[in-house]
């Protein structure tokens, strides 16, 4: 073999033990954790920022306002819908006495964006515990609620799980896909005191820790980041539960198409630049050492002369990926990647190289 054979095995042998160190010691960390619940049940208010929701508030809210729970109010943002959500709040505000509104008018001049309407729905909780989810979310259960504030213990924030419902597109595999990785990630690091994220669909924290850190202040200015840059601002060390239960999931739906899942994903990658060194650098490598393997890989499988060495020792990687992430997309109730976890790594690796080259030049415009 060649000199820049060697190197081509080299460096597979780098990208995966980089990729087994990840597997082995985060991500088993979720596939593997074993929740402490407490019996308490604290007042929690619920807050969801709504904007033009009104088919999906029809679906939902019921079944939130519904919930298995002693004392909990819910809290809707109304920000600027012309859709008719309004007029539906007004009709559950008189038959649920445990929703609160909050209008906010609709303003041409200025992009208050999500965050906004989330501060408003904040100063209106009534209780210390605040839970939040989005309109197009559906809870797992009756006891969604019992199951999050359950898990805090001592705890100021709990990381929950909202996973995608895929149809039988492309975009929405992947969509799901890169849903439960981007969850296994944000639960794995927490569980190893490296909390940089949580999702707005499921997450908990109190009131006092929000105003504690005047709200999201620091990063007004971007559209994005109510569920990662704020939440890398007040996460410190183990100040932080997750909980895995699969009644506390909340499951909302795929995007409806490709634009739409293009829209989606900058607007959820608009804030990476911002995040702290460390955890740019935790998931640069990761990120860095699966486009290596693959390359790799591809080099591997169109040179004969690589199998007898390279092929064995790539094939190492998908063998652990498949028994942790296998396990993990299980226990997270997507049984559909279990099962085909090589397949959608590949995929994953189309995600990276594709949204690696349009984030520079794709803006998001509005929150909803």
């Amino acid at each position: 073999m060649s000199t820049l054979d060697w190197v081509l095995i080299g460096l597979g042998s780098l990208a995966t033990l980089t990729l087994l160190w990840y597997y082995l010691f985060f991500f088993v960390k979720a596939s593997n954790h074993k929740a402490t619940q407490s019996m308490s049940t604290p007042a929690c208010s619920v807050i969801i920022a709504a904007k033009n929701e009104r088919k999906n508030l029809e679906a939902h809210l019921p079944l939130i306002l519904n919930q298995n729970y002693p004392e909990f109010e819910v809290i809707v943002v109304n920000d600027g819908s012309y859709d008719g959500s309004s007029d539906l709040l007004k009709v559950y505000a008189q038959q649920y006495g445990n929703l609160k509104l909050v209008d906010l008018q609709l303003d041409e001049r200025y992009r208050r964006g999500k965050k906004f309407a989330l501060t408003m729905g904040i100063k209106a909780a009534q209780h210390e515990h605040l839970l939040f989810t989005d309109a197009d979310c559906k809870p797992s259960s009756k006891h969604w609620i019992k199951h999050m504030m359950q898990a805090k213990g001592e705890n100021p924030i709990v990381l929950g799980i909202a996973p995608l419902k895929h149809k039988m597109r492309l975009w929405s595999l992947m969509s799901q896909y890169e849903t439960f990785h981007t969850a296994l990630q944000y639960i794995s690091y927490a569980l190893r005191a490296k909390t940089y994220m949580g999702v707005g669909r499921n997450l908990s924290y109190t009131k006092s820790l929000f105003f504690e850190n005047k709200g999201f202040a620091s990063h007004q200015h971007v559209m994005s980041g109510d569920d990662d840059l704020f939440i890398q601002e007040v996460a410190k060390g183990h100040n932080v539960a997750v909980c895995l239960h699969p009644d506390s999931f909340m499951w909302s739906e795929a995007p409806a198409n490709f634009g739409a899942y293009i829209r989606q994903k900058t607007r959820h990658l608009s804030t990476a630049k911002l995040y702290k060194l460390k955890f740019k650098n935790l998931l640069f490598n990761y990120s860095l050492a699966q486009l290596l393997w693959t390359m790799c890989a591809v080099i591997g499988i169109l040179n004969p002369q690589l199998y007898t060495v390279l092929l064995p020792i790539l094939t190492l990687k998908w063998l652990f990926q498949w028994i942790v992430m296998g396990k993990a997309a299980l226990r997270f109730q997507m049984k559909s990647i279990a099962y085909f976890i090589p397949l959608y790594d590949l995929s994953y690796t189309l995600y990276l190289l594709f949204f690696g080259a349009i984030r520079p030049i794709i803006k998001p415009k509005k929150w909803n």
